[in-house]
């Protein structure tokens, strides 16, 4: 339960304000009537980019000492802190309209989501708990929670949210866990 739990608070909180959230606003907007399929295009999108993570993950979990995992949860937060106080890039969109919603929505957040930092912090929290099933899980589930609220509002989102001061609160937290994480793997805490 731990990977499941720290993954769907560490991701869905990475995601706000993120270039996917963004992106499933603009495909919301671009396919208005079909802000389900664009949903459900983006939890499958999320569900392979983090099982991607997780399974590399549970790879490394056997091989590398527990502490070393440790520090890399470290890294993993910091990086998705770092991220967070950073202004996200104004995503473009480009999709075929040969694709449909599903399709086309699908293909550009599996393309955003891999090597993203929703896909390392599974990664790494997959790796310091042994459960790779549940950290995907976990993780596509926080990054729903994130694309729900956007899709919903659509253009709305970005002036109900202050999303500037949001990701500045994230992203502070993130790097003092990040913190934490780290003395305690270097056993300095």
């Amino acid at each position: 339960m731990d990977a499941l739990l720290s993954a769907f608070v560490a991701c869905g909180l990475a995601e706000i304000g993120d270039r996917s959230q963004l992106l499933v606003i603009l495909l919301c907007l671009k396919f208005p009537d079909r802000t389900g399929r664009v949903l459900a295009a983006a939890g499958l999108a999320a569900l392979v980019s983090t099982g991607i993570g997780a399974a590399g993950g549970a790879v490394v979990h056997g091989t590398v000492p527990f502490r070393a995992l440790s520090l890399m949860a470290a890294l993993a937060l910091l990086s998705a802190g770092i991220g967070s106080l950073a202004r996200p890039k104004t995503p473009k969109l480009t999709v075929s309209p040969r694709l449909g919603a599903f399709g086309g929505s699908f293909g550009v957040l599996l393309a955003a989501g891999l090597g993203d930092k929703t896909q390392f912090l599974a990664f790494a929290l997959s790796a310091r708990t042994a459960a790779p099933v549940l950290a995907a899980i976990g993780a596509t589930l926080g990054v729903l929670a994130a694309a729900v609220p956007a899709a919903m509002l659509g253009r709305r989102f970005v002036t109900v949210m202050p999303l500037r001061a949001v990701r500045i609160g994230i992203g502070v937290v993130f790097i003092l866990v990040a913190l934490g994480f780290g003395l305690d793997a270097l056993r300095l805490l």
